[in-house]
């Protein structure tokens, strides 16, 4: 873990000068609010990434139809089926992970605050309070402090319902963006392992629940906030289409389809 002191140590003292700038505005739950900064400067600048997934999700929905046919040519051929899939989108740039791509790039900062506020790294920043729960402290703890509903429990809960809110927010607007693709498409595994993956893809946020229960509330309010940010990014980067919306941009070809 030696070699990963210096980047505990830099966040560390970037916490502290975020929070050292905000807590006249904040006061005592100044750590807390640096903490939703610097994960709001984090998602900022992986903005790049998340405008090249959604531009990728768009081009996979438009490859929907190709792929619903190579499906129905080499069904019966799985070999095949996989390198004419992977032929189709090496053709078009689009890759079937490239969605996977901001949240995979945001581990390592969630590893570094879960481990300062897990450790003794995280020197002074342990002491520090979010409306009197401690950052560094963990749900079980709050619960032996006043219970589910003391003081302590109150924050937990406030950030469980967060959270539980963002993920049946996006849960259901999956829902709806599955609702908009034709019926062969969306009943379809065009690619081995795609379906599962859109399956389990909406159910991530309610894992993030279960992850903000056992993290110290520090790494919890990351959770939380870069979640929220998740769900409106999603909101203005790809906006929820009509039926009749998607059958249009998909064109002609695509009608024959849906007879």
């Amino acid at each position: 873990m030696s070699f990963l002191s210096p980047l505990f140590s830099t966040l560390g003292s970037l916490l502290t000068h975020l929070a050292d700038a905000v807590e006249p505005l904040f006061g005592g739950s100044a750590t807390a609010a640096a903490i939703v900064v610097l994960t709001c400067c984090v998602r900022l600048a992986l903005l790049p990434l998340a405008r090249s997934a959604a531009r990728g999700e768009r081009t996979r929905a438009e490859l929907a139809p190709r792929l619903a046919e190579l499906k129905r040519k080499h069904g019966k051929d799985p070999e095949r089926l996989r390198e004419e899939g992977a032929k189709l989108y090496a053709e078009t740039g689009a890759s079937p992970l490239s969605g996977c791509l901001p949240t995979l790039a945001q581990l390592p900062v969630f590893y570094v605050m879960y481990h300062l506020f897990s450790t003794g790294d995280g020197g002074d920043l342990l002491e520090h309070t979010l409306l009197g729960a401690p950052l560094g402290g963990r749900w079980t703890g709050a619960l032996g402090h006043g219970g589910v509903f003391g003081a302590q429990g109150l924050v937990y809960l406030g950030l469980f319902a967060l959270i539980a809110a963002v993920a049946t927010w996006t849960y259901v607007r999956n829902r709806k963006a599955a609702a908009a693709l034709p019926a062969p498409v969306a009943g379809d595994e065009q690619v081995p392992g795609m379906a599962a993956m859109a399956k389990v893809l909406p159910l991530l946020s309610f894992g993030t629940l279960v992850t903000a229960g056992v993290v110290p509330l520090a790494a919890g309010l990351y959770l939380a906030t870069t979640t929220t940010w998740t769900a409106v990014e999603r909101a203005l980067l790809q906006p929820l289409r009509t039926p009749r919306e998607a059958a249009a941009e998909r064109g002609p070809k695509a009608r024959p389809s849906a007879a």
